[in-house]
């Protein structure tokens, strides 16, 4: 493969997913000629799958509430979020011609549910606007003369631009694009990066062949998980989550997540409490199983008085001690507060996003890196994280949008 230099850009965009699209975009907007590059044979790659089982765009909830989901991080992405949130990205997907509407738990999706529809909208206004797309385009650096260095499949190619987004993504799902790779590109020049690590994900658990066998696969429904940590920092979420091969996955699982997997990093160690019956009283509990069994077995007698059945008593039959299920007051503790041992959270790869990345030090208010003037970062690759429900792809287009009115405002202070 041979080298080969293309046309210098005014901007250089990094990545074609959210962030850097909602950068493209506000830099087009402005007149100026934008390139972006993908690694990828396509854009939104990722953004097109955690649409599969309907587009998640935001959050319909009191501000103080949609604030509190970004955790330590919070202060540094308020002022962003404060110009671009829930009611801005609902308004933007109109302009797209989506129009929005709030399902359960305050969830914001498309009326038809989709991620396809938008993202070609998108990228169709784009290219009209004069958005020059550039695919598999991986992005390796920078040469010695400050040139951004791509790999492509007709060999390496450079350009030279005024200004750069880089939006690369954090390091979870590495078929879609979003590798990881750009760690060390930063790292090996003094940017300081924190290690990516698996959010949103799933944690594996020591369940017994039997349990693995007959429960693999089924949700668990209507349940209150409780954790506390070595701290006494206590966390409760009410919902569903999913019997894995490995262990265990799904919302309620992902909403705390961050919380576990930063105790397993810190002890070794972490135990969920979960109320099978959140419907119940502890008092009504005991009165009900004190029921006279007769010749019942206990499993019957769980499903007929309280309820209890399926995965929920096989669970249960996982943790509890057996021996004293006869003890309706041990019986009763156990629904009301299960304990559920889990050793480690799933690999990187296969979480839903990442913590780590820049660390906000690193850059300004306009999300430039002070060591490298002209270079924005924008998205999943800044040190931050957030639960599913429309938090990640809601921060992705506010700072993907920071960074691009940072773009503008950096060429129009160097005229």
């Amino acid at each position: 493969m041979g080298t080969k230099s293309i046309q210098d850009s005014a901007v250089a965009v990094i990545g074609g997913g959210p962030a850097g699209l909602m950068a493209a975009e506000v830099i087009i907007n402005a007149g100026l000629q934008v390139d972006l590059f993908e690694s990828m044979p396509s854009m939104g790659r990722k953004f097109l799958v955690a649409g599969k089982g309907g587009l998640n765009l935001t959050h319909d909830e009191p501000h103080e509430i949609f604030l509190s989901n970004y955790g330590i991080q919070r202060n540094k992405l308020e002022p962003i979020l404060e110009q671009f949130g829930p009611e801005e990205v609902r308004k933007w997907a109109q302009d797209k011609g989506i129009e929005t509407f709030v399902g359960s738990s305050h969830r914001v999706f498309p009326k038809n549910m989709k991620a396809g529809p938008l993202l070609r909208s998108w990228l169709e206004q784009l290219k009209i606007k004069g958005v020059i797309f550039h695919i598999r385009h991986e992005w390796t650096g920078w040469s010695k003369d400050g040139s951004l260095q791509f790999n492509t499949p007709q060999g390496e190619k450079y350009i030279k631009a005024n200004t750069t987004v880089l939006a690369l993504g954090g390091g979870s799902y590495k078929h879609l694009g979003s590798t990881g790779k750009w760690v060390k590109i930063l790292s090996d020049i003094g940017v300081t990066v924190t290690k990516l690590r698996p959010s949103n994900c799933g944690f594996n658990v020591a369940w017994s062949n039997i349990f693995r066998t007959r429960f693999e696969g089924q949700p668990v429904k209507s349940v209150i998980m409780t954790f506390t940590d070595s701290n006494g920092k206590v966390a409760i979420k009410q919902g569903e989550f999913i019997i894995t091969e490995y262990g265990v996955e799904g919302g309620l699982i992902y909403a705390l997540s961050s919380s576990l997997r930063d105790e397993l990093e810190m002890t070794g160690k972490a135990t969920l409490k979960i109320d099978l019956a959140p419907g119940w009283l502890r008092e009504k509990l005991l009165e009900r199983l004190s029921l006279p069994r007769g010749s019942q077995s206990i499993a019957n007698h769980l499903r007929k008085k309280v309820n209890i059945q399926g995965v929920k008593a096989g669970l249960l039959w996982e943790f509890g001690s057996k021996e004293k299920f006869t003890d309706v007051e041990y019986l009763s503790t156990m629904i009301k507060e299960l304990p559920l041992p889990l050793i480690a959270p799933r690999p990187l790869d296969e979480a839903i996003s990442s913590a780590g990345g820049v660390v906000f030090n690193e850059i300004d208010e306009r999300l430039m890196l002070k060591s490298l003037p002209g270079v924005f970062c924008a998205g999943e690759m800044l040190d931050w994280e957030a639960p599913t429900g429309g938090y990640l792809i809601t921060a992705c287009l506010a700072t993907g949008r920071t960074a691009g009115l940072g773009v503008l405002a950096w060429l129009e202070s160097h005229r």
